[in-house]
């Protein structure tokens, strides 16, 4: 009688397993599966600048950032992964664009970086999606016309960690170059005196003259600074479909609706 007792012990604390196991086992199938219905979406995050009229702008009053880049951002992604796509956008600057890539904070870069020899080793570049050129911004009245007029007593603003600051050093030699953080920092020292002209690409600068018709833009375009989306190197996959999503766009005129809506002037003159 006492081994029968034991053997209903051991059969009952035998089945309370069982059902423990099959109960954690249902909780880890829904739970997986809460998991999987929340990634069922995909997500994608773009690197994009937020203070750079026309191109990628962030509105103090509802948040949003606006612009040309972000556009086409939005555009590639729907055609990319679907309609339903979550697109995040962080802000970059030029100085910290590709180490946030580097470390994966960011899956693309669109934020009028320029294709350089030099950042091809660090990156992958897509496709031109847009065609640049560095110029000239002063105030209305400068006896700047253009690059020739710049020497050893007419200081120039420009961004840290961008072409348009090594491109100036070198063919303006003799003038000061005076750095900033982003383009609001170094436009707002213009208008306060503390450079002569600001320097960078020209479809940058004609957003500031839209901004205050008190500058403009001269000298017309010194060098040839075409815009790439970047992605982590070695990633060819997104490469791909970036390309494919872009050609797409201008070969059924999307592109071209995008950047008439954004860009009012000829960037190429």
């Amino acid at each position: 009688m006492k081994l029968s007792k034991k053997l209903i012990s051991l059969f009952l604390v035998s089945m309370l397993a069982v059902i423990m196991l099959a109960a954690c086992g249902a909780a880890k199938d829904e739970s997986s599966g809460d998991k999987k219905d929340a990634k069922s979406g995909k997500t994608i995050t773009f690197g994009v600048k937020n203070d750079t009229r026309l191109f990628g702008l962030k509105d103090p009053a509802s948040g949003e950032v606006e612009g040309f880049d972000i556009d086409i951002a939005n555009e590639l992604a729907k055609r990319m992964y679907g309609d339903d796509t979550k697109v995040n956008l962080k802000e970059v600057t030029s100085k910290t664009r590709i180490p946030m890539l580097k470390n994966g904070s960011i899956d693309a870069i669109i934020a009028t970086m320029t294709i350089t020899e030099e950042r091809k080793k660090e990156v992958d570049f897509s496709d031109v999606y847009f065609e640049a050129g560095q110029s000239l911004l002063v105030k209305k009245g400068s006896k700047i016309k253009s690059i020739k007029d710049l020497n050893k007593d007419t200081t120039v603003l420009a961004v840290k960690g961008s072409t348009s600051t090594q491109n100036i050093r070198e063919k303006a030699k003799d003038a000061p170059v005076l750095e900033f953080e982003n383009y609001a920092e170094a436009f707002t020292a213009l208008k306060a005196g503390k450079g002569d002209t600001l320097t960078t690409d020209n479809s940058i600068l004609y957003g500031m003259a839209d901004e205050d018709n008190k500058y403009q833009v001269v000298g017309g375009t010194f060098t040839d600074e075409p815009y790439g989306i970047a992605v982590k190197k070695g990633n060819k996959e997104l490469l791909d479909k970036i390309n494919k999503a872009l050609k797409d766009m201008k070969d059924d005129g999307t592109y071209d609706e995008i950047y008439k809506k954004w860009i009012k002037i000829d960037s190429s003159k």
